[in-house]
């Protein structure tokens, strides 16, 4: 069976910077919905449709590809007395949108000095070029739920 649009495919996968250093290990298998269901980056099931089980792929995935570019706008200087006694560098936190359109955004603290806490809104891995290399273990035609709910049940996938 070829991947195509409501195919269940499953990728034993392992993910790098462009220099080759490790960024995902992918210890356990990656399953997704195939066909637009956002469960994998577009570019990489662009490359998957109509592959089959044991094709091995090295996809490149710019910034923009992946996790978008480094936005300096969402690096902000808060005052101290904004956070609780415990915080540490590297702690996250969720701020809620202000505007019911946009979506909620993670924070990471990545320095506390004096009265000051530097918190950075981009994902630890936005501006980095990605190399996405799998094979595919599985395909399967999609039930008629799994598709209806646009996700995986079962093992590897969302359960009710």
């Amino acid at each position: 069976m070829l991947i195509a649009k409501n195919s269940v495919v499953t990728l034993e996968y392992r993910v790098t910077d462009s220099d080759g250093n490790l960024v995902d290990e992918g210890s356990a298998p990656m399953v997704y919905l195939h066909g637009g269901y956002d469960g994998i980056f577009p570019r990489i099931e662009e490359s998957l449709h109509g592959k089959a089980v044991g094709d091995k792929l090295d996809i490149k995935l710019q910034p923009d590809d992946a996790f978008g570019e480094y936005d300096a706008e969402l690096v902000n200087i808060e005052p101290r007395s904004l956070f609780p006694e415990n915080i540490e560098v590297g702690m996250q936190f969720e701020r809620a949108a202000e505007d019911e359109d946009d979506e909620d955004m993670l924070f990471t603290i990545t320095d506390i000095a004096d009265d000051k806490v530097v918190v950075d809104g981009n994902h630890p891995l936005a501006g980095v070029a990605l190399i996405f290399a799998c094979e595919v273990k599985g395909v399967r035609a999609a039930s008629a739920e799994e598709i209806s709910h646009g996700h995986i049940h079962g093992e590897g996938g969302h359960h009710h």
